[in-house]
């Protein structure tokens, strides 16, 4: 019998249960693409209600991933010392308060306040989820599983945009916030019956009871028991960004950190500002929901492409092409098109890589950071990352209010996730 729960689970098949957790991570991380892109979704109704013009609507627009970015670091590292479950419960909470209170905004200033607070919740979740995943799936299938985690996004875009422009129609862009506060709220007893405790965690830190929790656990997902504990490491109470710095961690920390921004810039362009631009070019609002679904449809199939290829080919080299290709696709939808057909289209193939790229790099900081720092390391490399998410809505705004035409304004903001494949082919040679 093993001593190591963790070797039990990277080496033997996955059990039904373990994809029972990994499917759970993947609804939350589709709650947390709903959430996020709520804002966007409201934002014509938004602009139109208060009549704010582009530059304070792309404000508004970064508030979440500010929080986002707080959240993953943060957060990451809490999930390290006091465990990936009550980090989640702890995000389930922020993201139902945050989107509630949203609802009930009467100011930019207000619900620029409330966007926050559910970005540090989203933050926390998507560090945290990414670190189960990866736990509770073996090496053989562990690429697969993050990619398919990180795919979930669009998932809850998809289904909750669909759900939210019928809503926009008859009800108004706050009915968009309650949505996504009752979605999130019904997650609190799934969390409760089927995301156990991450028995990497649980034999990393080993908490009071971790030999009892690790074999209850492994008896759960069909897998024997442990007679005893790993020889347990010296332990901090949270993980200092010093130690990412040191020299196993400094080079991966730098490649990973500055390629999840850069592209997040990109990425971020065109998810945020898609409802507007369509509006702006004489569509319904409702119409302009559909064509930020289709992107992500778009999205969804780039996130299964890309975790099917990965189990054939390195990981690195497919997001390479997954980012110039999706470069590719922005610099098009800027150049517009003559009816919605065709915007959508465009959409869903700037959507596929871009997201394809995204989701990639989840399973790489899911490889690359080891399992005492994986939530913090990932959490750090998300939260650093997301200040391009912050800066590409921001910067696009501020481009069009300066009189630049769309055209433009997506070549540059396209430039991002071609830097961002230059630095993982820096990453490609560790």
């Amino acid at each position: 019998m093993s001593s190591d729960s963790r070797d039990i689970l990277a080496t033997a098949p996955m059990k039904p249960m373990q994809w029972v957790i990994v499917i759970v991570c993947i609804l939350l991380t589709a709650l947390d693409g709903f959430d996020v892109l709520s804002i966007s979704f409201a934002s014509p109704g938004i602009a139109d209600e208060w009549g704010i013009n582009r530059a304070a609507l792309g404000i508004v627009l970064s508030m979440e991933l500010i929080g986002m970015a707080i959240g993953s670091m943060i957060f990451g590292s809490i999930a390290d010392s006091i465990g990936r479950r009550p980090t989640v419960f702890v995000a389930l909470s922020l993201m139902t308060i945050g989107m509630y209170l949203a609802s009930t905004a009467n100011s930019v200033e207000i619900l620029s306040l409330y966007r926050l607070l559910t970005g540090l919740g989203i933050g926390a979740m998507l560090a945290t989820a990414s670190a189960l995943t990866a736990e509770f799936s073996n090496t053989r299938r562990r690429n697969l599983a993050v990619v398919l985690m990180a795919g979930g996004y669009p998932v809850g875009v998809i289904i909750g945009g669909m759900v939210a422009t019928s809503l926009l129609a008859d009800y108004g862009w706050r009915s968009v916030f309650l949505l996504g506060a009752g979605g999130t709220a019904a997650f609190f007893p799934i969390v409760w019956f089927f995301l156990p405790e991450s028995v990497a965690y649980l034999a990393e830190r080993q908490p009071s009871g971790a030999l009892r929790k690790i074999n209850k656990t492994l008896h759960r997902l069909g897998h024997p028991g442990i007679d005893s504990l790993p020889e347990l490491r010296p332990q901090r109470a949270v993980l200092s960004v010093k130690e990412l710095f040191t020299p196993r961690l400094r080079r991966t920390t730098v490649l990973l950190t500055g390629a999840y921004f850069f592209h997040i810039t990109t990425f971020y362009f065109i998810l945020k500002w898609i409802p507007k631009i369509v509006v702006d070019m004489g569509f319904d609002a409702s119409m302009a929901g559909g064509v930020l679904v289709w992107a992500n449809v778009g999205g969804l199939a780039g996130a299964l492409l890309i975790g099917l290829l990965s189990l054939r080919y390195r990981i690195q080299g497919l997001i390479v092409v997954a980012l110039l290709s999706g470069a590719a696709g922005v610099v098009w939808f800027g150049f517009g098109q003559s009816d919605l057909m065709e915007l959508s289209m465009v959409a869903a193939f700037a959507g596929f890589f871009t997201n394809a790229g995204v989701v990639g790099m989840y399973a790489i900081f899911a490889q690359k950071f080891p399992t005492d720092v994986r939530a913090g390391g990932t959490g750090f490399a998300i939260g650093v990352g997301r200040g391009g998410s912050v800066l590409g809505p921001m910067l696009a705004g501020f481009l069009f209010a300066a009189g630049a035409g769309l055209p433009v304004v997506a070549t540059v903001m396209a430039s991002g996730s071609v830097v961002a494949a230059a630095l993982l082919l820096l990453t490609s040679r560790e």
